[in-house]
């Protein structure tokens, strides 16, 4: 039995319907050498098969696309994917993998909106991040951007971004805008830190979580995720909020 079903499994039948055993993970970085993550076919496949005993049946893995660092791209990503597509072939693991991207909130991102080079996961939703330090000028304006070319902005890790925990209001302000919320896992478990915990706790309190990821880079988050998910905060998730990640089957 995985950890996803030993988790579900803590509740009444009657509460079960409200715990589900979540299948899908819609962000990680496990394409090899192309940004923070896995750094090679042999470690991504052991990340995808931990992944895997954890209980997930989908990866949706989200390589960022960072001009300043990262500056990969749709052809990148996807050639990746195909490699490690056949390797999981070659090695029969039995898993299903998709890719998506994690956008840096930069005027890069401005130019692949335009040229509608965009890869979503989903129902057309668009993973984007942003500085963790300095609030960004633009952020509504880009927020705007994404919906009118008919994405459905996701916020990755909101609770990481230190600039916004002050003000509170400003999360708010996003979700009156239609923007998804999805807290990494970890954060839950305070892996980042304390503060992080915090605010991930008071979004589900709010009820203003939609995903939730693994944002799995390497071992050390996999050791974490498997604590994290039998903590009374990973649980709590479940009471306050509506996670949409098994719609993504």
């Amino acid at each position: 039995m995985s950890i996803l079903e030993k988790v579900a499994g803590l509740f009444s039948p009657r509460e079960k319907t409200a715990v589900p055993a979540i299948k899908v993970d819609m962000h990680s970085h496990l394409i090899p050498g192309i940004d923070d993550g896995s750094k090679s076919m042999q470690q991504s496949i052991s990340l995808i098969t931990e992944l895997k005993d954890i209980g997930y049946e989908k990866l949706i893995t989200t390589p960022h696309i960072m001009q300043h660092r990262y500056p990969n791209s749709s052809r990148i990503i996807l050639n990746g994917l195909k490699k490690l597509k056949e390797e999981l072939q070659r090695q029969k693991i039995d898993i299903e993998i998709e890719a998506a991207a994690e956008y840096y909130l930069d005027d890069h991102l401005y130019d692949l909106l335009k040229k509608d080079d965009i890869l979503t996961f989903g129902d057309n939703y668009l993973l984007f991040e942003m500085s963790y330090v300095m609030a960004p000028a633009d952020l509504e304006t880009i927020v705007f951007e994404m919906q009118c070319s008919g994405y459905k902005p996701v916020l990755a890790h909101p609770e990481r971004f230190i600039h916004m925990h002050p003000d509170f209001n400003k999360y708010k302000a996003l979700k009156e805008r239609d923007v998804f919320f999805q807290v990494d896992i970890n954060s839950l478990g305070g892996y980042y830190s304390k503060p992080v915990q915090k605010i991930a706790i008071r979004l589900t309190e709010e009820g203003m979580v939609d995903f939730i990821g693994t944002d799995t880079h390497h071992q050390r988050h996999i050791k974490a995720l498997q604590n994290t998910l039998k903590s009374k905060n990973y649980i709590r998730l479940f009471e306050k909020n509506d996670i949409l990640n098994n719609t993504l089957l």
